[in-house]
Parts: structure tokens; sequence; C-alpha cells
């Protein structure tokens, strides 16, 4: 497990990276990947949509272009102040300060749920996607972006003594064990390396 797979850790990681997330952010998930990720999913008429690990909000305002309404979760206050800061604490975004783990809403409530540049930070993913099912209607669609392995046996290893990083391999045996069904990948990323995100896409059972 990565040093930053750990809920106190990621959150005073985070306490500090949110003063510069948004410059930050923009090198390694961008708006064009956004999109691409976006286009993997359909959204029924008034769709009900959850963001888990919304942070600064900027995979919630992709969202809000195809839905009148998202709700957000995330664990760092920090990254919500952003947040509140973007969107107002009452609008189109509904936020709760929370765990992913345990997802404060009932079950077989959301069509979607999107979350993106979180996966790597939770110390039990399995259990984190058992929740996003749990949530989901039946036939609702999953999809879930995260770090890409990387090639190199050693940038790979120290990678992953940071945080989570997997493969197709290591993501269909994960959506699997949480029970979703037609998970299909996409890799995706800016033009430096297009191969540095893994974009999962499952759907819970009917």
């Amino acid at each position: 497990m990565g040093l930053l797979e750990n809920k106190a850790r990621a959150r005073l990681f985070y306490k500090y990276l949110s003063r510069v997330y948004d410059r930050v952010n923009p090198f390694i998930w961008n708006e064009e990947m956004r999109a691409e990720a976006l286009s993997l999913l359909s959204f029924p008429e008034d769709a009900t949509v959850l963001d888990v690990g919304c942070g600064t909000g900027f995979g919630t305002a992709g969202l809000l272009e195809h839905v009148d309404h998202v709700y957000a979760l995330d664990q760092s206050p920090h990254q919500l102040e952003k947040a509140y800061a973007k969107f107002g604490k009452q609008g189109p975004v509904s936020f709760h300060l929370g765990d992913a783990e345990r997802l404060p809403f009932a079950s077989n409530t959301f069509d979607v749920v999107w979350s993106s540049g979180s996966i790597e930070y939770w110390p039990r993913p399995v259990r984190t996607l058992r929740e996003f099912r749990r949530v989901l209607v039946p036939g609702g669609q999953v999809l879930v972006v995260g770090p890409n392995n990387p090639n190199n046996t050693v940038v790979r290893k120290l990678a992953n003594a940071i945080m989570l990083f997997y493969d197709a391999e290591e993501a269909d045996r994960m959506f699997d064990a949480a029970g979703f069904e037609d998970v299909d990948h996409t890799l995706m990323g800016p033009s430096y390396d297009p191969d540095i995100a893994i974009t999962t896409v499952g759907r819970a059972p009917e």
C-alpha cells in the first residue's frame, strides 16, 4: 500500500496541494481528457449523478454540461472550500464532506457515479467500488479515472510506493470483485503522455 493510500495522510497532503491544485491539475487531467471520459457515459433524462472525490470541482463542472444538478463528495475540507468558491454552497451542486467507503446516500439512488483522480488514495478500492454499486440504480453506470501503471519497472515501484497505480488487468479484477458488469477501459492523457490515465466504465447489474 502506498504512502498516500491512507485517509489521514491524504487529507494532510491536500491541505497544502489545494492551494495550487487548479494550476497543477491541467498538466495531468485536462479538459480534453475530461470530455473524452464523459463521452463514455450515457446520461438518462433527469439523471441523478454523484461525483466521488470531487476535489475543487473540475470533474463536477464537466458533469454539469450534461445534467442540471450533481451531488459531490470529498474527504478534504480544503478542496471543498475551493469548490464552494466556484459553485457556491447552494446551487447546482450538493456538496458533502465524507468518506468514499461509507457514502452518506441510500441504496439505488444514482444513475451515474463518477470518480476522477480519487481511486489512487483509497485504502480499500474494492470496498469503495462496492459502495458505488450499492448507491447505483440497477443498470446504472460507474466511471473511474485513475493513474495507469508506468511501463518502466523502477518508475512503477516508486509510483506504487506513493499511491495506487494499476493496469487494465488489475482494474478488471477490482471491478469484477465489486460486482460490476460490462467493464471496459480506455487509456488517455495529455500529449506528452497519452497513456497516463486509465478510465474504467462499468454497469451495475440489472
